[in-house]
């Protein structure tokens, strides 16, 4: 593992700390922090998180977390040792939605192309 994926994965893993352990905003929903892309100059971190729930919740986790976003910068600046603090933008990984699509497309696919079980033929 290469040290700009060791710092991504650093990264990942204080902000996921950080929203579950330090933020008190109940405007966040069940959020799962997924991956972070780091620029090459460790500047600038997008990081990718998922939130279980209807719309309203992810438009709502969003407004918190852009809320607070100073504060998170502050508390990864602190807890990781870089010569700067990584300017952080939070967007939404919709790629958990999309595989649970997909998955749902396929059992439908299925349920039609398989003939059912108890389909035994008497002779």
């Amino acid at each position: 593992m290469s040290r700009h994926e060791r710092v991504e994965e650093a990264i990942r893993k204080e902000v996921s700390l950080i929203i579950h352990d330090e933020l008190k905003d109940p405007r966040i929903g069940f959020i799962t922090v997924t991956r972070v892309e780091l620029t090459k100059d460790l500047r600038f971190a997008k990081v990718f998180y998922s939130v279980l729930g209807k719309e309203e919740e992810h438009r709502k986790t969003q407004l918190a977390l852009d809320s607070a976003l100073g504060f998170i910068r502050s508390l990864v600046a602190q807890r990781i040792n870089l010569r700067i603090a990584t300017e952080l933008m939070f967007k939404e990984d919709h790629s958990t939605e999309y595989s649970v699509r997909i998955e749902e497309v396929l059992n439908q696919i299925k349920e039609i192309t398989e003939p059912p079980a108890n389909n035994e033929h008497i002779g």
